[in-house]
């Protein structure tokens, strides 16, 4: 099932359990993963696409080891909220990956996510080479990371 709203996906999932996020590109996939506690994101690795079944079967591999109770999949809107065609292409790979998966679905805004994590890995003095190995990922957790804080958030609210 795919959830536009974060809170409507927070009611689908069980209590405990980790989240996977994900960046997807047109040459790769960044992946991150939550603890069960769903605190903290930690970039996990970066998927080279070669089709969407091959991509998705990775997919489902980590999920499944990890043992991942749903995936947050940035959507890459542009600067002005609208939507263009990465965000169609975002929308397209969640609702086949809904094909192949029960586990809940959810969009985070991935605005600037590519942008805060070449300049984490600017700040860390990361090599050219090792950045352009991990900025995906390092945006994948990102992304995860701000649907974590909101998701704590409305644990929070009464």
């Amino acid at each position: 099932m795919i959830f536009e709203e974060l809170p409507a996906f927070a009611a689908a999932l069980p209590r405990a359990g980790a989240l996977a996020g994900l960046d997807l590109g047109a040459k790769t996939i960044g992946v991150a993963v939550s603890d069960r506690t769903r605190t903290v994101a930690t970039p996990l690795e970066t998927i080279r696409r070669r089709g969407f079944g091959r991509d998705a079967a990775r997919l489902l591999d980590i999920a499944e080891g990890r043992q991942i109770v749903g995936f947050v999949l940035g959507l890459p809107f542009n600067m002005d909220g609208s939507e263009g065609p990465r965000c169609q292409s975002t929308r397209a790979f969640a609702r086949n990956l809904s094909r192949l998966s029960a586990l809940p679905i959810a969009y985070w805004d991935e605005r600037l996510s590519t942008v805060a994590a070449e300049r984490a890995l600017l700040e860390a003095d990361t090599s050219r080479a090792r950045r352009a190995e991990v900025i995906d990922q390092v945006a994948a957790g990102y992304i995860l990371q701000g649907a974590l804080d909101r998701l704590a958030g409305l644990e929070r609210a009464p």
